[in-house]
This record gives C-alpha cells, sequence and structure tokens, in this order.
C-alpha cells in the first residue's frame, strides 16, 4: 500500500492554513469587532451569530451533494480550492467593513456579508475536508494526514491570533476600521496562493463504486442510517461549543476582567502552539490507543483543567497561560482524531449501504462545527446581555463574573458532556480495518491506494 509524500502532506495542510485565516479571526476577534468596533449590541450579536450560521449550516449538505456530483478533469473536490478563493477574499473584507449606515442599517450589512462569508467558506471548505477522504483509504494514514491538516491549521491559527491586533493598529494607523479591511486584505491574497498550493500537489484516488448514481434523498437516507456518523455529528458538535466559548471570550477576559489588553494575542498564540504541537503528537498517541478512548481521556482531562481555570485570581498571569497551554495541547488531537472518524464513517457507509458520498459525510464536520459556534455565539451575547456587559467600559461584577463563566466552568460543563457522548462511539480502529478489508475484497474492486 502506497504511502502519501511528504509534499503532498505538506501541501494538504497548507488549505488549512488558508482556511484559519478566517476561521480563526472569526473565532477569536469577530464577536469582540461587532460589539467595541461595529457598535452592535452584544444581544443582538448573539442572536446574528445563531440566525446566520444556522441559515449556513443547512448549506452544508448541499454543498456536499453537490462537490460528490462534481465531475472534472481534476477531480470531484480539488477545483473548489480554486474556484472559492476569490469569493472567500472578498467576503472576508466585507465582513470587517462597517458602513456609515444608522443602526437597523448596520445590522442588515452584518446579517448579509456574514451569511455572504459563512457561504462562500462553505464553498471551498467542505470539498477541502471531503478531499481528505479520497486521497488515502489507510486509517493510520488518515490519522497522520489530519495531523499535517490541523498543524497547518493550528501554525495559521498561531499567526493570525498573535499578529491581527497588530496588524489592525499599524495598517490603520489608530483607524481601527480601516486596519480591519486592511487586515483582511492580506489575509486573502495569502489564502489564495495557500489553496493554489494545496490543489496542485494533491491528488484524489479513492473513486465511488461504479455507475453509482444516488439521489440525494438516498444520500441523506444513509447518513441518518449512520449511527457513528449521528455519534460524531453530536459530539463535534458540542466539542466546538467548548472550544469556541473559551476563544471568544478570551479577548474579553483579559480585556475586561484582568485588564491586561495587551496580552490578547500572546495568549491566544501560545494557545494555537499548544493545539499545533497536540495535533503533531495525534499520530503517536494513537499507536497507544484507539481513536474513540483516547478522545474521551483527553476532553475529561480538558474538563478537569477548564474548571481549575475558575479559581485563578486575575493576577496570575503565569498560572493563566500554564493552563492555558495545557488545554490546548490536549485540545490538539480533537480534530485530527474526528476528522480521521468522519472518513471510517465514509468507508463504514459504503460498506453498509454499497454507496460512497464522501462530500456528504464530510460536510456534517463544517455542519457540526458552525452549529456549534452558533450556539455559543447566541449564549455568549444573551448571556453578557443579561448581566448588562457594556462595551468599552469597566464592567460590573455580574459582567465581569460572566466573562470570566464562559471562559472556565460553562466550556468544561461542554467537555464533560462530550465525555458521555464518545461512549457510544462504536467504530473501534479493528472494527475500521476489518470493514476496509471486506471493502477491498468486493467486486467490482473499490479502488485501494
Amino acid at each position: 500500500m502506497q504511502t502519501l509524500k511528504l509534499k503532498e502532506k505538506i501541501s494538504y495542510a497548507c488549505g488549512d492554513v488558508a482556511s484559519n485565516f478566517y476561521w480563526r479571526v472569526f473565532d477569536v476577534f469577530l464577536f469582540i469587532f461587532y460589539t467595541d468596533v461595529f457598535g452592535l449590541h452584544p444581544a443582538a450579536v448573539g442572536t446574528m451569530m445563531l440566525v446566520t450560521r444556522l441559515i449556513d449550516a443547512f448549506s452544508d449538505p448541499i454543498m456536499g451533494a453537490l462537490a460528490d456530483r462534481t465531475q472534472t478533469r481534476y477531480g470531484k473536490f480539488r477545483p473548489y480550492l480554486l474556484w472559492g478563493i476569490i469569493p472567500l477574499a472578498a467576503a472576508g473584507v466585507l465582513v470587517f467593513t462597517v458602513p456609515d449606515l444608522q443602526d437597523d442599517g448596520k445590522l442588515i450589512w452584518a446579517y448579509a456579508t456574514y451569511i455572504f462569508m459563512m457561504l462562500a467558506y462553505t464553498f471551498i471548505n467542505v470539498p477541502y475536508g471531503a478531499l481528505l477522504g479520497v486521497m488515502t483509504g489507510e486509517s493510520q494514514d488518515r490519522t497522520t494526514l489530519t495531523s499535517f491538516r490541523f498543524i497547518g491549521a493550528f501554525s495559521g491559527g498561531s499567526l493570525v491570533a498573535y499578529f491581527t491586533p497588530t496588524l489592525v493598529n499599524e495598517l490603520g494607523q489608530g483607524n481601527q476600521e480601516l486596519g480591519w479591511q486592511l487586515t483582511m486584505g492580506l489575509y486573502g491574497i495569502i489564502a489564495a496562493i495557500l489553496f493554489a498550493i494545496s490543489f496542485y500537489n494533491t491528488r484524489e484516488r479513492i473513486t465511488p463504486p461504479k455507475n453509482q448514481k444516488t439521489p440525494i434523498r438516498t444520500d441523506l437516507k444513509d447518513l441518518f442510517n449512520n449511527k457513528p456518523w449521528l455519534i460524531l455529528f453530536s459530539l463535534a458538535l458540542i466539542v466546538m461549543m467548548t472550544i469556541t466559548l473559551r476563544a471568544s471570550s478570551g479577548t474579553f477576559y483579559f480585556k475586561y476582567y484582568v485588564g491586561r489588553e495587551d496580552l490578547i494575542g500572546s495568549f491566544s498564540f501560545v494557545y494555537m502552539i499548544a493545539l499545533a504541537l497536540g495535533a503533531a503528537c495525534t499520530p503517536l498517541m494513537t499507536k497507544f490507543f484507539d481513536k474513540p478512548t483516547l478522545l474521551m481521556m483527553l476532553m475529561l482531562i480538558v474538563a478537569l483543567l477548564s474548571s481549575a481555570f475558575y479559581f485563578v485570581d486575575k493576577s496570575q498571569i503565569s498560572l493563566m497561560f500554564t493552563l492555558q497551554i495545557a488545554i490546548g495541547f490536549c485540545l490538539g488531537p480533537k480534530s485530527p482524531l474526528v476528522f480521521s472518524m468522519y472518513a471510517d464513517t465514509a468507508d463504514y457507509s459504503e460498506w453498509k449501504n454499497g454507496r460512497r458520498a464522501t462530500a456528504m459525510v464530510f460536510s456534517a464536520a463544517a455542519f457540526a462545527q458552525k452549529l456549534g459556534g452558533a450556539f455559543a455565539g447566541a449564549l455568549m451575547g444573551w448571556l453578557l446581555a443579561s448581566l448588562g456587559y457594556v462595551a468599552n467600559q469597566i464592567q460590573s461584577d455580574e459582567s465581569a463574573n460572566g466573562i470570566v463563566l464562559l471562559m472556565t466552568i460553562i466550556p468544561g460543563v461542554f467537555a464533560v458532556l462530550s465525555v458521555f457522548i464518545i461512549r457510544f462511539y462504536s467504530l473501534s480502529d479493528d472494527a475500521v480495518k476489518n470493514l476496509q478489508q471486506d471493502l477491498n475484497k468486493r467486486v467490482p474492486a473499490r479502488e485501494p491506494i
């Protein structure tokens, strides 16, 4: 069985470096941009994030169905890495543009541009994620490839987290609105180059069974009869709430609770480096534990560390950074593990039903991420509003404590819930190996690498 070359693994990872010039900005900075720069009420931001991401989330399976039915000389999924570049770059600038409008007009602009942004992200990212499922058919190789992918993602996210505040200040020369526009324009150029590298240096090797013609309704029926996929969907949604709450509230935590806004970039940077290190160590960890067991152990540790964070005094900066690094290292393997497990559920669906819809399966990953982010954003906005949060002002005790809870205890609760969900996932590493062997023996032959 052929092993993927290093060049192809790195090139595939470039796609997620590119994606994180957008996703990480949304994760860390978008909420506080909307409240403190754009001027929206936190409750309105929370509702907007819920509504827009719910609308967009339902575009993911549609995009998955479209990508599965795409036929080009370059494959099903790779062409979208080029077709999606211009819409994504344009949307990134528009989201961070503050129009000269009244409050209602601003809110409409925010809804429209954010929906456009998420649709553009879906157009390029669902096929990119599905590409993983057709580059290799070997489970351990998929885990390695997803580790490369998320090392790239977290490395790109580290750069974004660290340099974005500086770039906004430097490029805007004190004008934050201009600074955000120029920063996102620069990120668009870099992302375009990286997606092009990913397109030119990757290959699609696994194809659906010959003569497969499946109605979209059948794809969806297969998906909802795929119990391991349903478990992963629920798991990814809950874990995403843990991650998004901690990332988005971190900016508020340092600005309003700790009183050290200058540390936001460094705090986010060390977290992203820890995520990358955790992702890099994933192939080593999976040699000792199967994927579901490892994920359960790591999320339990995250729950304990997040809860411990609540008791850290605002003067204990070093302890904050230490706990953040430990949490990041434990969360780092989550993405390689879950995305590798999604590829396994695509194999399971083919084994069970005789049909393969890789992009439909992987669209669930984006669907769950967006849905989890939507719920997290709504929860954050509504809680801050109910506790009297006021942008760019000293917060009340209730508001400050709410910010601390969003950073610590609340994500910890969701991490515990994820541990409970993982227990129901049935595709152990041995089970995946057995069903893949069975698939490769079938006639007409499935194309292994």
